[in-house]
């Protein structure tokens, strides 16, 4: 498991699948703000690509957020677009909504980060996200990420186009945990 100081990185476990599936994807909000494409329902037992790691995928890797403090479910987290050759990788994640606004997210992108520059050797991390989204906004600065652009009304969300920001972080910029 990769520890922040708050939170843990963990595989996906089967019993979190119903957890993340009810709480993030299947509120469609959520999950349309979330998602780069359309919200549609996925039947129970399905083997969403969203929730099911696969082992074989070396693109995506998935990862279950729970507290470090009696491991409880907070959410999920994803080191996506893994591209080998250019070393880089962009970051997600999504914590459950009784989770929210506890400082976790801030502590799940570190560790994405200790984990994209230390234990697979990147160069460059890359976060797309909302520019109404406040919360990982602040996440991705507090762990040095700097904004590099505006791409403008490059989201459709439930009826409307959004902005996103683009934010980027190479390694010789992060600050590692002096912690670990």
């Amino acid at each position: 498991m990769l520890r922040g100081s708050t939170v843990g990185l963990r595989a996906r476990h089967e019993e979190d699948i119903p957890i993340l599936r009810a709480e993030l994807y299947d509120d469609v909000v959520n999950a349309s703000r979330a998602e780069s494409g359309p919200w549609r329902p996925i039947a129970p037992g399905s083997k969403d690509p969203r929730l099911v790691a696969d082992d074989e995928e070396q693109r995506h890797v998935r990862f279950s957020v729970v507290e470090l403090d009696g491991g409880t479910l907070v959410g999920t987290a994803t080191l996506w677009g893994i591209d080998d050759h250019n070393r880089s990788a962009h970051i997600g994640l999504g914590l459950l909504p009784s989770s929210r606004g506890k400082g976790y997210g801030t502590d799940v992108v570190a560790a994405l980060c200790h984990y994209g520059f230390v234990v697979r050797g990147l160069q460059r991390l890359q976060i797309e996200t909302l520019s109404d989204n406040t919360a990982m906004l602040r996440a991705a600065e507090r762990n040095g990420f700097v904004r590099e652009g505006v791409l403008r009304s490059s989201a459709w969300v439930m009826g409307e186009f959004l902005d996103e920001v683009l934010l980027g972080l190479l390694a010789h910029d992060w600050q590692r945990d002096p912690q670990g």
